[in-house]
């Protein structure tokens, strides 16, 4: 399987909410690069990265584009992020179950055909206006 097909079965699975179709598209050692905050290293610490996204926000991407480049080790997409804030989370506005629509971007690396690294780009500025 190509890397784009990886990747894009594992934001599918984000967006049906299949969190165990997500965990297994992963490295045992994935690298999650969040846009706030230290890097988590493992299939444990990002289980308890979705399990907190699943409690605070409900989110679909949209407009998804994928990039590929010829290596077929780096896939680039960008998409929209539609989203509920559920439950307000230390550091950041009250949750009053907003709504938000926000530019994201991610960077994805695959290894052994798992994905190993998954950096996420968003403007935290912007999205802290948008629930506030």
């Amino acid at each position: 399987m190509s890397s784009l097909e990886i990747v894009k079965q594992y934001y599918a699975a984000f967006n049906d909410q299949n969190w165990d179709g997500m965990l297994a598209l992963l490295h045992s050692d994935v690298r999650h690069e969040p846009n706030q905050g230290d890097a988590r290293i493992g299939i444990e610490k990002f289980k308890e990265f979705l399990q907190t996204m699943d409690t605070s926000y409900e989110e679909t991407l949209t407009d998804m584009v994928f990039f590929a480049e010829p290596s077929d080790k780096k896939v680039a997409v960008e998409f929209t992020v539609n989203g509920i804030y559920k439950q307000g989370e230390e550091g950041l506005p009250e949750a009053k179950g907003q709504t938000y629509v926000l530019p994201a971007a991610a960077f994805v690396e695959i290894t052994n055909e798992k994905i190993s690294r998954v950096t996420t780009y968003y403007n935290l500025p912007l999205w802290i206006s948008l629930v506030s």
